[in-house]
């Protein structure tokens, strides 16, 4: 073959690849399929507590943000959403200090799961669903996922009330969008795998009304038994919050927790616990916003945060915090936070303190 030959074939050979790997380019969005979608967060921090604990672990009813003097992850995750109209479902897997803490209790691997449900549309013509498996809390109004919260770190009623659970829920939402009910059947009280000798199923609801965008009132419930059979205790708890976008700039977010729990199996006598907060937010541009806290956390007798103390767990808080969105996606945070309680329940290198005062910058990236 002379050397003309050589170089026509050799050209033919890169444009048959060429026009192959084009080919294949403009052929790859048909192998992605539409109702699917990929999507993933990470959210870094670092935290100081004043109290400087020597484990550098903050007091053990935080469950995010809750590491001392070091730069950690909070929340990583990385979520398959498939949503053809007629089913459903939801695949997330995560890791960091948040999964480390608030889900010691479970098993394995289970320790990493965020989000595993799977559902079924009900009606034709209604916007009806069957879910089950692993999924977000119905309760609250703030999630494990920072970006979505008003605060940089999570309230004390949020931190200590179920950020997940796992069961079966029936869900409707109205035409108009402004009402949504659904009923469910829980393993329990933040439980993906219930206790060893439970036998009892939990049940939940959840309605939310939303007559405009900006109003948003929600009512939840939980009751259930979260202790083996030999020690079988009803809990009932409801959640109420209301979010009003007052203006374009100024928001305002008001919760109420309250909880009562059997003293003992089979008593008519009860523990009660209970938490109001209180948030406001104002957007001082499209990039900026600052927020402030009040709450306060009442939980005299342990039934959730057991503080072995005269009191109890009986505790005031407030925090501001400042926003900055970088860009679209990202997010950088600023907080201050002290939390001020009845009884020296805090540590600070050996002695007992009743105040808590912290400080928390986070980095949250979406995509």
């Amino acid at each position: 073959m002379n050397t003309k030959l050589k170089i026509t074939a050799l050209l033919s050979v890169v444009g048959f690849g060429a026009f192959a790997q084009e080919d294949s380019l403009k052929m790859l969005p048909l192998q992605i399929n539409p109702d699917l979608k990929i999507s993933g967060y990470i959210e870094t921090y670092y935290a100081y507590d004043f109290n400087e604990p020597e484990n550098n672990t903050r007091p053990s009813f935080f469950y995010s943000h809750n590491r001392h003097n070091e730069v950690a992850l909070n929340l990583g995750f990385i979520k398959a959403a498939y949503d053809n109209g007629k089913v459903r479902s939801n695949l997330a897997l995560m890791a960091g200090t948040y999964a480390n803490a608030n889900l010691a209790a479970e098993e394995g691997v289970l320790k990493n799961v965020f989000e595993a449900n799977a559902g079924v549309k009900l009606a034709k013509d209604a916007n009806l669903w069957i879910d089950a498996g692993i999924f977000a809390s119905h309760i609250g109004f703030e999630s494990a996922i920072g970006k979505d919260c008003w605060t940089l770190t999570r309230s004390m009623l949020a931190d200590n009330s179920p950020y997940y659970e796992a069961g079966a829920k029936l869900s409707y939402t109205s035409p108009s969008g402004e009402w949504f009910v659904s009923g469910l059947i829980l393993n329990g009280w933040q439980r993906i795998q219930r206790p060893d000798g439970n036998k009892t199923i939990a049940f939940g609801h959840q309605l939310t009304y939303r007559p405009n965008a900006k109003v948003t009132l929600n009512s939840s419930s939980f009751v259930g038994n979260d202790k083996p059979k030999a020690d079988k205790r009803m809990r009932y708890f409801h959640n109420f919050y209301g979010q009003f976008q007052l203006t374009d700039k100024f928001g305002l977010i008001a919760g109420f927790d309250i909880g009562a729990e059997q003293k003992a199996k089979g008593s008519e006598s009860y523990n009660a616990w209970y938490s109001p907060v209180l948030i406001a937010q104002y957007r001082l541009s499209d990039k900026m916003a600052i927020g402030i806290r009040g709450e306060y956390y009442s939980d005299e007798n342990g039934v959730i945060i057991a503080t072995g103390t005269e009191n109890g767990f009986k505790t005031f808080g407030y925090s501001a915090n400042f926003d900055y969105n970088i860009y679209s996606n990202v997010v950088w945070r600023v907080e201050a936070r002290s939390l001020n309680s009845k009884d020296e329940i805090f540590i600070n290198g050996e002695d007992a303190t009743a105040t808590n005062t912290f400080v928390t910058t986070a980095l949250a990236i979406s995509f």
